[in-house]
């Protein structure tokens, strides 16, 4: 942000420093000073406070306005929000019936990003079995053998993706399956052929792709490396669901009819990474992945991550407008 003198700085500013210097990043997150935080700013407003644990590990603190329309129920401030306005996300109508708005990205230009599906992650392990010995040997069948040929197998896939990927100009990151190798495990000398080893994968598969046949791809390749080689799941989604961006969704032609009066340009996409929008998508909330943050690198996780000023007031007054939009929406049936 751009520095100015004390007496100059914005109040929003302000406020947001302060949120930032809460130490709420890994290993050892302060969650609690993050929520004591937001719930004294809801104090000094005069608005009622309630905490709600959306899933393991995600704190959430719900702000509510007394007296004012029951449609406009409350303000979702996500405890440990990065770089993002803290007014980050919004309810309408009643907290995990309605709709929510979440967490998005930067983007570089002067369009925003809005995101109405994600991929799901799914972190595999691939452990192969083979034949120890001396590392001097000729060894056949080792771990090491079998374990290169799954890698070979999922690294040619991730090339495939990644030229249909460069081919399109049509296409975004999201609506790929991306993988990375993240980690590898295996001996314990220079000089023994180790037993067993591993390789670990993180895969963000495409929200249009047939997971029970991608999972068949992953036996197959295993089952191709030889015998003993065998694979296991850290994290498997198995619930993609995108919310519609069209005039069937209330919440999309209030959202989006809030922003054509802001002159705002829209980019919707699917989001290549996963947040928590992905559980509350699956129980039939039309959740929507939205920060104000246009012009802005994206440097998600990055060194140096950063917001101009300028940009995060502009987020803030985006809003203030989209609240009154969404709250505005009538109660559909189902929520009487």
């Amino acid at each position: 942000m751009t520095s100015k003198g004390p007496e100059e700085e914005h109040p929003s500013v302000t406020l947001f420093r302060q949120y930032l210097r809460i130490r709420t990043v890994q290993p050892k997150p302060d969650y609690g000073a993050a929520v004591a935080f937001l719930e004294e700013r809801a104090r000094q407003l005069g608005l009622s406070c309630q905490k709600v644990e959306v899933a393991p590990g995600y704190v959430v603190t719900v702000l509510t306005w007394p007296g004012t329309n029951p449609t406009l129920s409350s303000i979702l401030l996500n405890s440990h929000t990065d770089v993002v306005p803290v007014f980050k996300e919004c309810w309408s109508h009643d907290p995990f019936e309605a709709f929510k708005d979440s967490e998005g990205l930067a983007n570089p230009t002067d369009a925003f990003t809005v995101f109405y599906s994600e991929r799901s992650p799914w972190w595999v392990r691939v452990t192969s079995t083979g034949k120890p010995g001396h590392g001097s040997r000729f060894i056949e069948d080792t771990a090491a053998e079998k374990l290169h040929k799954v890698v070979s197998s999922i690294l040619a896939f991730r090339e495939k993706e990644w030229q249909r990927l460069q081919s399109n100009p049509h296409l975004k990151e999201g609506a790929v399956t991306s993988v990375n190798l993240t980690k590898l495990e295996g001996g314990v000398a220079y000089n023994v052929v180790p037993a067993t080893m591993s390789a670990s994968f993180d895969f963000r598969v495409a929200p249009d792709v047939d997971l029970k046949a991608f999972e068949e791809q992953l036996q197959s390749w295993c089952q191709a490396a030889g015998e003993g080689v065998t694979f296991e799941f850290g994290q498997k989604w198995m619930q993609p669901q995108v919310t519609p961006t069209d005039d069937s969704n209330p919440w999309w032609a209030a959202f989006s009819r809030a922003c054509k009066d802001m002159n705002l340009t829209l980019e919707p996409e699917i989001l290549p990474a996963a947040t928590d929008s992905r559980y509350l998508r699956a129980v039939g909330v039309p959740a929507l992945g939205f920060s104000p943050m246009n012009r802005t690198p994206v440097l998600l996780h990055d060194h140096d991550e950063r917001l101009h000023e300028a940009v995060f007031l502009r987020g803030v007054d985006i809003y203030t407008r989209l609240l009154p939009a969404l709250a505005s929406v009538p109660a559909l049936p189902s929520e009487s």
